[in-house]
């Protein structure tokens, strides 16, 4: 397999976000629903104060920094970040709809953080630490740009077999013919999942109180088509998959996942999906 030549995979990775930032924004509130328990789990381990400045890198709606915002006041800011301008811009509107009012917005990139050295009280990251060409750097940086004693509060994903609610979408992407097996040297949902990767990359980077926890999720849809339809919306990877797949495979997969359904399905017809987030928090 060709070696991840990063440059490339960062550029593709800065644009697959940027084109997929309308659909994140239109999916936004049913997203927060879903995941609101890792964002306050993050949110109550840095325990921010007033006046506290806050940075939320790889924000993506802004949903973890909006709850820390009004915790920090008054005199207190959060920086809401993202590599990519649209997922800002989408930010940006839920903060005015919102209205919170001490929030800046900038574009960071994670394993360059272009800050100064010492500047913030705490940073929050939900999900975005395993999709990066080069996590150890992006946690050194992290490290960096906290003052001393500041905290962090880190998700990724957990192991994939505490995730059906992606792995099965993907299985059925990935078993269609002339669909690329993923490579496994690239950054992926579950490439910190591993017991004891996410507490041994915080502390080769300099962190001290590393603590790793796990939050259970629950996410319920309507059918198999609304679970391969949200699939679709929130992974600009499996979207693209999807739409180069011709009417038969597209068919195929649809087959795939309303199988695997039925060991899902409630009382009322809906489904219930399964998920299970790591939390870390950890000291400068």
């Amino acid at each position: 397999m060709t070696p991840v030549d990063p440059d490339q995979f960062r550029a593709e990775s800065r644009e697959a976000w940027e084109r997929n930032a309308a659909d994140w924004g239109r999916n936004a509130d049913r997203q927060h629903e879903w995941a609101v328990e890792v964002s306050a789990t993050m949110v109550d381990a840095l325990a921010p104060q007033p006046g506290d400045r806050v940075l939320e890198l790889a924000a993506g709606p802004g949903d973890t920094g909006f709850m820390a915002a009004e915790l920090i006041e008054p005199g207190g800011t959060l920086i809401c970040s993202d590599g990519a301008q649209a997922m800002l811009e989408v930010a940006r509107e839920r903060a005015a709809a919102q209205r919170i009012r001490n929030v800046e917005f900038r574009v960071l990139d994670l394993e360059w953080i272009d800050m100064e050295t010492a500047s913030v009280d705490a940073v929050l990251c939900r999900w975005g630490l395993m999709l990066v060409i080069d996590p150890g750097a992006a946690a050194r940086e992290i490290r960096r740009v906290l003052r001393p004693g500041g905290r962090a509060a880190l998700a990724v994903w957990d192991a994939p077999e505490r995730n059906p609610w992606t792995t099965i979408p993907m299985a059925a992407l990935r078993a269609q013919p002339g669909v690329p097996a993923p490579d496994p040297e690239s950054p992926g949902m579950f490439s910190l999942a591993a017991d004891g990767a996410l507490s041994e990359l915080l502390e080769n980077a300099g962190f001290v109180d590393v603590r790793i926890g796990t939050v259970t999720l629950v996410r319920r849809v309507a059918s198999a088509e609304e679970w391969l339809q949200e699939t679709l919306s929130i992974s600009p990877v499996r979207r693209e998959l999807f739409a180069g797949l011709d009417a038969a495979a597209q068919s195929d997969v649809r087959a795939r996942i309303a199988e695997q359904a039925a060991s899902f399905t409630d009382e009322d017809g809906s489904l219930v999906l399964p998920g299970s987030s790591l939390v870390a928090s950890a000291s400068a």
